[in-house]
């Protein structure tokens, strides 16, 4: 159970190609939108989509690969850690994201 801890998997489309940087201590960062979507059916009987954006980040090799192979529109599975920050604004607001930093990536559907 101990690998259970603060375990995050996805399955979805990618909203956005990865953007990728290399950063000054030589580190090589990935970020992409990824799409979850699910349905259910209403107390009246109709057909109701939800769909959830999550920020995903990848570091290092698993970053290289998102630049390589992920583009728009893919789906994929993620496997990774949920990770809550907060920043500053230039003009001085404290913000609040949540992302998930993804250690695997698996494409599916079938190859173009």
């Amino acid at each position: 159970m101990k690998n259970l801890r603060n375990s995050v998997q996805l399955i979805g489309r990618l909203g956005k190609d990865p953007e990728v940087k290399n950063l000054i201590s030589g580190k090589t960062m990935a970020s992409f939108t990824l799409a979850t979507s699910d349905s259910y059916r209403n107390s009246k009987g109709e057909k109701i989509e939800d769909t959830q954006w999550h920020n995903i980040v990848a570091w290092g090799k698993t970053a290289k690969i998102a630049e390589e192979y992920l583009q728009k529109g893919q789906e994929i599975a993620v496997q990774g850690k949920l990770i809550h920050r907060s920043y500053e604004t230039v003009e001085g607001e404290k913000r609040y994201i949540t992302e998930i930093n993804i250690n695997e990536i698996l494409m599916l559907g079938s190859k173009k």
